[in-house]
């Protein structure tokens, strides 16, 4: 149960009859999401203890291709972004923001 210390965020996975992702949704109360629906989602987590991480990745079964790519496309530029932040590594930052570019125009994102 939350208190004024803590936070939730819920992720809902409905399955089909072979236990593939249907329907996804999730919830961030305190930041304003009630219940919104998802096609995919990426999740992962640093485990320090043992220095790796640990990721779920999930997609409903008609996620389209194209949405697809735009996706990755988006999460490789919000990563970066949070790796600029958490690191101010101002070059390697750059040079991830260059294989964004690259990635885009690869997949035809940027017309």
């Amino acid at each position: 149960m939350a208190n004024n210390n803590t936070s939730q965020i819920k992720i809902n996975v409905q399955l089909d009859e072979n236990r593939v992702p249907e329907k996804l949704s999730w919830a961030a109360v305190e930041g304003g999401v009630e219940l919104e629906d998802a096609k995919a989602f990426m999740l992962s987590v640093w485990n320090s203890d043992e220095k790796s991480t640990k990721c779920i990745e999930l997609w409903t079964k008609d996620m389209a291709v194209d949405d697809m790519k735009i996706f990755f496309h988006q999460t490789l530029l919000s990563m970066t972004e949070t790796f600029q932040r958490a690191t101010g590594d101002e070059k390697m930052s750059a040079t991830m923001q260059d294989f964004c570019d690259y990635f885009a125009e690869k997949l035809e994102l940027k017309k």
